[in-house]
């Protein structure tokens, strides 16, 4: 249906537009006569299609206009939820709470919305009074109503009494503390009012700017530490965001006061209705304050906070994973954004408690806080994993491995075009874990010290760090320069140092606040670092020292709960690695006659294949397997695993 097409348009285009939509809020809907197809819980608006619409008859959806429910408030709404699961043709998507209103409306598409600068209007004191003064009888203004059927019936009421008064159908409804429904027969005209009240509203707002301000470098001593306190009740995702807004409202405590009870029913479905607010000066005074507030909180809410702001850091949200924590984020900052729109309709007007207390025990909210909430179920499931050399080979397979089985990557790498492309891939595989790619050079401590800032601003804090990258140059005594000498050990054996330094840093402090919490540090070794490898020293030595740090970390870090190990692959033959055309180990190989006889690329290929029991090469899945086992266990530290089809056995 070409209607149907419309609708889809509208609401992807307003759905994608974050003055519009924040965490997929707001439903859309188009009527003939019999049929309303109105937006399902659950589905995005922004990348909505056809099935993403429950489809009502019409005629038994007017039930719920005539008949008398029960007075017991709980019962009534499941009374109604039935029937409107019975007017639902479409049994497998659950409609909108909210769609008898779009039923309501007499207009054939609604598109209901909660705006910023709309919930700046409807969220300050003086919303009635200046929604009159902006827009007159266009506008219908509907006082806060605790949602569901109450303010079905109170928005039915108010149509019909504007129906009777002026003899035609409102086309704006705006609802206080809530949002605003936009009725009309077209999606033009839909879009032209729209347009209409924004901008009348931010003719005297103003267009509402911010500027970037960073995160501080102390954060990466903060918020691993708030990640364990935050993780009792389950491993936490952490993220944190500045800017001046953000600042602004951290600055003091009357700002802060400003932002925290919530205005819409939105904010607690994904914030909760409670905040805190940390001030501490130092580290160990900001940490000292946060360890009493969040057990303060958790005795007094039964559920650790969602958002923390910071004095001097910026906005924290705590999530249950990553795309929670997003979520959190713009949420919140949208509110602050309504709070400073607010002050020119005579300040903020938040939920009073007893509206709040509504919204937090709704059935129909918690759905929707179960269905934002998502899930990455797997083995790693909201563990942090900065995986080296991850651009591609075995570290990209390893983090498709990972990315799959729940964790948050870091794509840890100095190729900046294959990292990015690699992270947004991963993203793709994802679910509501996250994938980013940060810059790294891992001989540079430097370098490395922004790893780990970037990956605490991203998710809080760190539990795996594999340690994959490496280079090879293979060559004999008398071939091997020694800057080619220095550069492989640089890299194979001394960069090791510096990352399992910098990783073992951040694991220590949530060791700290959270004792029995496991750390990991995984080398990607090699079979080469269990025995000499002809014409390959260079590397070779590497790796055999390699297992002497791993063996050396792990007795040290052992009493900080963090276990060290390495894994020691066999020859991955499709990698770059291996078959790079240009310098790929087959080509160097034969260059450096490291194969008696061998004449081409695949007499050097052959000769190795016939080396391995299995007939087969090392793959980043089997990798991965070990890497698994290794994170899962919790009894052996210091150990060189060998993943090689049987080419390398240990005695």
């Amino acid at each position: 249906m070409k209607e149907i097409e419309q609708l889809i348009a509208i609401s992807r285009k307003y759905g994608s537009d974050s003055r519009y939509v924040i965490a997929g809020g707001g439903n859309t809907s188009y009527k003939n006569d019999e049929k309303l197809w109105v937006k399902a819980s659950g589905y995005p608006l922004a990348t909505i299609t056809e099935d993403g619409f429950a489809v009502l008859d019409r005629r038994k959806l007017a039930v719920i206009s005539e008949r008398t429910y029960s007075a017991d408030s709980a019962l009534r709404e499941e009374e109604v939820k039935n029937d409107l699961a019975a007017a639902c043709l479409t049994k497998d998507r659950r409609p909108s709470v909210e769609t008898s209103m779009h039923n309501a409306i007499h207009y054939r598409y609604v598109v209901h919305l909660h705006p910023t600068m709309v919930n700046a209007l409807m969220c300050s004191r003086d919303a009635e009074a200046a929604t009159q003064r902006l827009f007159g009888a266009e506008a219908v203004y509907i006082p806060y109503t605790d949602p569901g059927y109450t303010l079905f019936k109170e928005v039915e009421n108010r149509i019909a009494a504007c129906r009777a008064s002026s003899g035609r159908e409102p086309a704006i409804l705006l609802l206080q503390n809530h949002g605003i429904f936009v009725g009309a027969d077209t999606t033009e005209e839909i879009e032209a009012l729209y347009g209409r009240v924004i901008g009348r509203i931010e003719a005297v707002t103003g267009v509402q700017t911010t500027k970037p301000a960073s995160v501080p470098g102390s954060v990466a001593d903060v918020l691993p530490a708030l990640r364990m306190m935050l993780g009792e009740q389950g491993l936490k995702t952490l993220k944190v965001r500045n800017n001046s807004r953000i600042a602004a409202f951290a600055s003091r405590e009357a700002e802060f006061a400003k932002i925290a009870v919530p205005f819409s029913p939105d904010i607690i479905v994904y914030c909760k209705s409670k905040y805190l607010y940390l001030t501490g000066e130092t580290t160990e005074e900001l940490l000292a304050e946060a360890g009493t507030a969040i057990r303060d909180y958790t005795t007094q809410n039964g559920y650790m906070p969602k958002v923390l702001l910071v004095k001097g850091i910026g906005l924290v949200a705590a999530g249950d994973n990553a795309a929670g924590c997003d979520i959190i984020l713009d949420v919140y900052e949208d509110m602050m954004k309504i709070a400073e729109a607010a002050q020119s309709f005579g300040g903020e007007h938040p939920m009073t408690q007893a509206q709040i207390d509504f919204i937090d025990h709704w059935e129909v909210e918690n759905y929707r806080r179960k269905v934002s909430a998502g899930g990455a179920s797997g083995r790693v499931e909201n563990k942090t994993v900065i995986i080296t050399g991850a651009a591609q080979g075995f570290g990209e397979g390893i983090a498709r491995g990972l990315i799959r089985e729940g964790a948050n990557i870091v794509v840890a790498d100095l190729n900046e075009t294959a990292g990015t492309a690699t992270a947004e891939n991963l993203c793709r595989l994802a679910r509501s874990n996250r994938a980013v790619f940060v810059k790294t050079d891992v001989s540079d401590t430097e370098s490395l010290r922004r790893l780990m800032y970037e990956t605490v601003c991203h998710f809080g804090g760190l539990d795996v760090f594999i340690s994959n990258a490496g280079v090879l140059r293979a060559g004999g005594l008398e071939e091997m320069t020694p800057e080619q000498f220095e550069f492989v050990t640089k890299i194979n054996y001394s960069a090791y140092f510096y990352c399992a330094q910098a990783a073992s840093r951040v694991m220590k402090l949530q060791n700290r606040y959270a004792p029995e919490n496991y750390g990991d540090i995984i080398q990607i070794n090699s079979k080469s670092g269990l025995r000499g490898s002809k014409a390959n020293f260079a590397y070779a030595g590497g790796k055999f020292g390699g297992l002497g740090l791993t063996q050396s970390f792990a007795l040290e870090l052992a009493p900080y709960r963090i276990k060290v190990n390495a894994i020691c692959p066999g020859n991955f033959y499709e990698g770059p690695l291996w078959s790079n055309p240009e310098n790929g180990l087959f080509l160097q190989y034969l260059r450096a006659g490291k194969v008696p006889g061998a004449k081409t690329v695949d007499d050097v290929r052959a000769y190795y294949m016939a080396q391995v029991p299995m007939g087969k090469g090392t793959s980043p899945e089997d990798v991965t397997k070990t890497v698994l086992y290794l994170i899962d266990q919790t009894c052996e530290t210091g150990q060189a695993l060998p993943v090689t089809g049987g080419q390398v056995m240990l005695n």
